[in-house]
């Protein structure tokens, strides 16, 4: 349906026009033309939730530290390894989800 909006949209229907069409809100259709025009994708946004500590570039990075020295615990890891997280739990949580677990 949003790709259907941003078609009729580029082809010069007005905004409140395709929103009644497509029985949505005017808003709806002012923020996907909005994002549409600015990242040129009219897919979804990124789901709620909190925000993750560690990128995914960090967490390859510990994974391969903890590798390398597998005596490594997770608070000498957070210390040593993670840039950003430097809490425990979360090292351990990024641990266990690449498949390693507590020493």
């Amino acid at each position: 349906m949003r790709w259907r909006a941003v078609g009729m949209l580029q082809d010069g229907a007005r905004q409140f026009a395709v929103a009644r069409e497509l029985n949505v809100h005017r808003n709806v259709i002012h923020r996907l033309w909005n994002r549409y025009q600015r990242d040129q994708n009219a897919s979804k946004r990124r789901g709620s939730g909190r925000r993750r500590i560690t990128t995914t570039a960090d967490d390859r990075y510990l994974l391969q530290c903890a590798r390398r020295r597998r005596a490594l615990t997770a608070g000498v890891a957070a210390l040593c390894c993670c840039r950003k997280a430097h809490i425990p739990p979360t090292v351990s949580r990024r641990l266990r989800e690449g498949g390693l677990f507590a020493r």
